[in-house]
């Protein structure tokens, strides 16, 4: 039995991003080996950030030779996947470089495998039948995990968004596999008020918005705290707009101009930041939020720059990234396995209903967030 502290664990990471995922995992404790990604701002964060990263098509990179690898994590592309993308699901490019991942357990062999990703892989099919289903058959028999994987609502583990992601967890030793997933946390002022206190001007990415144009600008300003779109006059709205309101249920009540209150949690920070369809108003001020603010909510720590081409690119590296305060909670559960310690077996708090059971058909399956 190896005792946590006598090594460092160690992690390869695929589609790193400008490094939420590595850098929870490195608040825990691990070291990253090696890490990739496309995005040549996003490796340009990472490197100044957190350490070396390999940029580069990941599908034409040789795979590192690391021994006794722990754990494997990979984020892989979640927009062929995702509502607010194309859904093109495995018929678009990215969406087959999950695959890509299997070569790197076929060569590695790692201890553990964390995938994370929009919960739309849930309900895309292939030409088999569900992703979900050929991602756990391949992991399970072919590489001899056991697979568990459910929907989570990140602000129930103390990141102040509600943000709903997959998580699937693979482990080799099938007595971890109830209890490799971190709990819940109690008691923790999310709101946008105590998440942004203290944000000043001296702060590194403070200064940096994106420009709207003065149409937005227009609209967002007559938005109440705690309103919408919802809460303007009829006669101001564009035509457009108008269209819309007039048949609601067709246009499945769209939310436009989400302007949260101080005291609500703030919403999913995604990675197009749109003003019109994403709740990126700041509660009092007549502006979106700015880098810093929004990396806030994805619990970048403030000495976390964001480096990169504009401004843009900024938002979106941020949007992409797994918060890292939820990667370290992952990271710090997944020790009770790889050191084999003993895990306490806490009451969870059961937030509208239980875990995903790999079991089951997808439809019959309860989420856990």
């Amino acid at each position: 039995m190896t005792s946590e502290g006598s090594k460092k664990l160690k992690v390869v990471s695929m589609f790193s991003g400008c490094g939420g995922m590595d850098l929870g995992f490195k608040q825990a404790g691990y070291d990253i080996v090696w890490a990739n990604d496309l995005d040549e701002d996003a490796c340009e964060t990472y490197s100044h950030n957190i350490g070396k990263i390999i940029p580069g098509d990941v599908t034409k990179l040789e795979i590192p030779n690391v021994k006794n690898l722990d754990v494997l994590v990979a984020g892989f592309p979640c927009q062929p996947f995702s509502n607010a993308g194309s859904r093109k699901g495995t018929n678009d490019p990215r969406g087959v470089l999950y695959q890509q991942t299997f070569k790197f357990i076929e060569n590695l062999d790692p201890k553990v495998v964390v995938f994370e990703n929009v919960r739309g892989l849930l309900s895309t099919k292939t030409q088999n039948g569900k992703l979900i289903d050929e991602i756990v058959d391949t992991l399970t028999n072919k590489y001899g995990y056991h697979v568990a994987y459910r929907l989570l609502n990140f602000s129930h583990f103390g990141v102040p968004q509600n943000r709903i992601r997959l998580i699937i967890i693979a482990v080799k030793n099938k007595n971890y596999i109830d209890h490799i997933f971190p709990e819940v946390t109690e008691d923790k002022d999310l709101s946008i008020q105590a998440t942004l206190k203290g944000v000043s001007k001296k702060m590194l990415n403070q200064n940096e918005l994106m420009r709207l144009n003065p149409q937005a600008i227009y609209y967002g300003s007559m938005i109440p705290e705690g309103g919408s779109w919802k809460d303007l006059e009829y006669d101001v709205l564009p035509d457009r707009w108008k269209k819309i309101r007039d048949n609601m249920a067709k246009y499945h009540y769209p939310n436009f101009f989400r302007r949260y209150a101080r005291s609500e949690i703030q919403g999913t920070i995604t990675a197009a930041f749109k003003p019109e369809n994403a709740g990126v108003w700041h509660p009092t001020e007549d502006r979106i939020y700015s880098v810093r603010e929004i990396a806030r909510f994805q619990t970048f720590p403030d000495q976390f720059e964001f480096l990169g081409r504009s401004i843009k690119s900024k938002y979106q590296q941020i949007g992409n990234a797994v918060p890292p305060h939820m990667a370290k909670q992952i990271a710090e559960q997944l020790k009770h396995y790889l050191f084999k310690t003993q895990i306490s077996t806490l009451t969870r708090r059961k937030v509208e209903s239980t875990e995903l059971n790999v079991n089951q058909p997808i439809h019959k399956q309860k989420i856990f967030i």
